[in-house]
């Protein structure tokens, strides 16, 4: 456990991370995002760890950036613009596992834009997200501007970020921004199934294969191509060899007809 404002649960290689401010919908106050960073730089850091869900507790993933804090209405003692402490971006980019946001509730604005850092989203039926960056006068500096309209499109990314107005979990499961849509009591368990799916899968080959995705997502086609060429060779000629293939061919084909 990291502290009372974040929850690291360990279960084997998977981390449980919980934002822990359920009294005011998991705002992210200076020192929570300066425990998170550290939860993040921690886990970062630990090879044992090979996937992390991420969650909040209550009713809400979160409401975004403590605005009581942003407009002097707290006395907090840490209250900073020190980059370090306030830029998540940075500490999630150095974690180079699976990330799967298991969205509970509402995901607001800068819970909206930590929501879209997650690698796969798994939303509560109860989920609602909102941009409201253009309600309350901030321009996103988390990458929900480029993010959101790579997922969802332009046009409804303008809409939701120019209108401010909620989506509800199905629509967002209708417009590709969550994978799959669950009951509540079901969301915890079907992010750990999941998590449990994908540590089933060869270790440096789907690290290899997030880091070439994310990597080209960044860029046009033709250098995401070149990105994916490049690691391909690299990972063929240190990963791949016939024997590992054959010994995980029958695996494959057993959990193949399992599924169908």
């Amino acid at each position: 456990m990291s502290g009372e404002l974040v929850l690291c649960a360990r279960d084997a290689s998977i981390a449980e991370v919980t934002l822990n401010r359920p009294e005011v919908m998991n705002a992210l106050s200076v020192d929570l995002r300066a425990e998170l960073i550290a939860t993040f730089h921690n886990l970062a850091e630990d090879s044992s760890c090979e996937i992390v869900i991420l969650t909040g507790a209550g009713r809400a993933f979160t409401a975004g950036l403590d605005l009581k804090e942003l407009g002097g209405e707290t006395d907090s003692s840490n209250n900073t613009t020190d980059s370090s402490v306030t830029e998540l971006s940075d500490a999630l980019a150095m974690l180079k596992v699976p990330l799967i946001g298991a969205i509970n509730g509402f995901a607001i604005t800068g819970g909206f834009e930590l929501a879209l850092m997650c690698d796969i989203l798994i939303a509560s039926t109860n989920a609602r997200f909102a941009d409201t960056h253009a309600r309350v006068g901030v321009v996103p500096g988390w990458g929900l501007s480029q993010r959101l309209p790579r997922i969802v499109g332009i046009n409804r990314a303008k809409e939701l970020s120019l209108s401010g107005n909620f989506l509800d979990a199905e629509t967002a499961y209708d417009w590709g921004l969550v994978n799959r849509v669950v009951d509540p009591d079901d969301l915890l368990p079907s992010a750990r199934n999941l998590a449990k799916d994908i540590l089933s899968t060869d270790r440096a080959t789907r690290e290899a294969m997030l880091d070439i995705m994310d990597r080209g997502w960044n860029t046009t086609l033709a250098e995401g191509l070149d990105v994916e060429a490049a690691a391909n060779q690299s990972h063929s000629a240190n990963q791949v060899t016939t024997e590992k293939i054959a010994a995980r061919r029958h695996e494959i084909l057993r959990r193949g007809r399992s599924q169908t």
